[in-house]
């Protein structure tokens, strides 16, 4: 029997640790876990009678991770579909729809962007296939290599709002090869973003074999579920409130130090998981494995807010919601039409939740829990006209250093975190600071870690 201690206990650490006793099931578990619950970014609350997620709301159904896990934990009679999933996007000259087609909303082509973009955008977009065959030297902005083939309009009104939405981030500072990896993988053998888009659809279609499911899906007691479900089903000892200060190697294994700063305890484990955001695990590495530090350093978060609103019933024309990108000049920088999407969420109340706040503008966060939530719910009432806007209920979640960047060069800081941490036998990183900040993601990233170490 084998002890392995997992640093962190959310999505990634608790799905690290219920793989773990699937695999290992006589070996001890430790989980520790510095805040006073588990679960991280999963979280839910009870709004009008119903839980409801404030951290991810949605997982993606066509990768595997998400709604395997969600199965092997007996819960897959809570999956459900949306009811829909027709979005727009809030411009100065106001709301259309998001066209439909787009690689996080990179266009395959010119086509049903007219009205979305103006004349100049569209004629600027269809002219792409004729400039000179793309070169990419490295990694690059997203931004800044869109806006030199397709224009700023495409920028600005299409790929800024979904990567907002995804990584609270700024398209002229995330990696293209971090953020959009088919596009880019198509981008050599392209020579155009255009063909390389449609090249990534097509390519996406063809794995799926079947492009008529459901592209997300969630848990109808909220996603916010699952880390229960899987804490008591790992059968890991998880000790809440009991952060890990610092890790060595020893001739058996480790000797982790935890709990209080003044006064801490010493515990030895044969193997280590790591999946602490990228600054503590720098901190928490800085001994066992200095070669990572740096590169962990490099990997900055941002901080945002939702806001969980139930509004009295009443008909709107928004779809499952609204994406509202900078040149909007609006607060909040998304709104989800939750009790339209998710049908087991529709009823006697009107259920939106909307957030605020992106990378290097998070001015916003310093007000008041109230003088915020009363901010967020005019703006959202303003935006979807609502002709009752009084709620009846909110609720506020902060999440200070929620969403890693992944600016550019991420994937070589990256890869120099594995490398370096795979010089040290029996130690495995893994979280949403590497490759991919979604529920799926983090699931797979903690099954490589357990690949690694087993």
């Amino acid at each position: 029997m084998s002890r392995l201690v997992v640093v962190g206990a959310g999505i990634t650490g608790l799905a690290a640790a219920f793989e773990w006793r699937r695999r290992r099931p006589d070996d001890e578990i430790v989980v520790l876990e510095a805040a006073d619950r588990i679960g991280g970014k999963l979280h839910r609350v009870e709004l009008a009678g119903h839980w409801y997620d404030t951290g991810p709301e949605a997982m993606l159904a066509r990768v595997p991770e998400a709604v395997r896990l969600v199965e092997d934990l007996g819960l897959g009679d809570r999956l459900v579909a949306p009811a829909t999933t027709q979005a727009s996007v809030v411009l100065p000259d106001g709301r259309h729809p998001l066209p439909a087609g787009t690689v996080l909303g990179v266009p395959a082509s010119a086509d049903d962007l007219g009205g979305f973009l103006s004349p100049d955008g569209v004629e600027r977009v269809r002219a792409e296939s004729s400039l000179p065959p793309l070169r990419l030297d490295g990694d690059v902005a997203v931004g800044a290599l869109l806006r030199e083939r397709l224009g700023d309009e495409v920028v600005d009104r299409l790929v800024e709002p979904l990567l907002g939405g995804v990584y609270a981030g700024r398209a002229d500072e995330l990696s293209l090869a971090a953020t959009m990896p088919a596009l880019a993988a198509q981008l050599p053998a392209a020579g155009s973003v255009l063909a390389a888009a449609a090249a990534s659809r097509d390519a996406g279609v063809r794995s799926r074999g079947d492009s008529d499911g459901p592209v997300f899906a969630t848990v109808t007691d909220g996603i916010g579920s699952l880390p229960a479900a899987l804490a008591a089903a790992a059968g890991a000892e998880i000790r809440l409130r009991t952060p890990a200060h610092g890790l060595r190697r020893t001739s058996s294994g480790f000797e982790l130090s935890i709990g209080p700063a003044a006064a801490p305890e010493l515990l030895t484990a044969d193997m280590v998981i790591v999946t602490a955001p990228a600054q503590k695990a720098a901190r928490l590495l800085a001994e066992a494995v200095p070669d990572a530090v740096g590169a962990l350093q490099e990997i900055p978060y941002a901080s945002m807010a939702v806001v969980a609103m139930a509004f009295p019933a009443q008909e709107i024309a928004a779809g499952s919601g609204l994406l509202v990108p900078p040149i909007a000049g609006r607060l909040v920088k998304g709104v989800t039409v939750s009790s339209a999407k998710w049908q087991h969420l529709a009823g006697d109340a009107l259920l939106v939740r909307s957030s605020v706040g992106r990378f290097r503008d998070e001015s916003e966060l310093q007000r008041s829990d109230d003088d915020l939530t009363a901010a967020v719910v005019a703006d959202v009432a303003d935006l979807l006209e609502l002709e009752r806007p009084e709620p009846l209920e909110t609720r506020l979640v902060r999440w200070g250093g929620g969403l890693p960047q992944y600016l550019v060069g991420h994937p070589g800081r990256v890869a120099a975190i594995r490398a370096a941490v795979a010089d040290v036998p029996g130690l495995a990183i893994a979280g949403a600071a590497f490759e991919g900040v979604g529920v799926p993601a983090c699931i797979r990233d903690a099954h490589r870690a357990v690949d690694a170490l087993l």
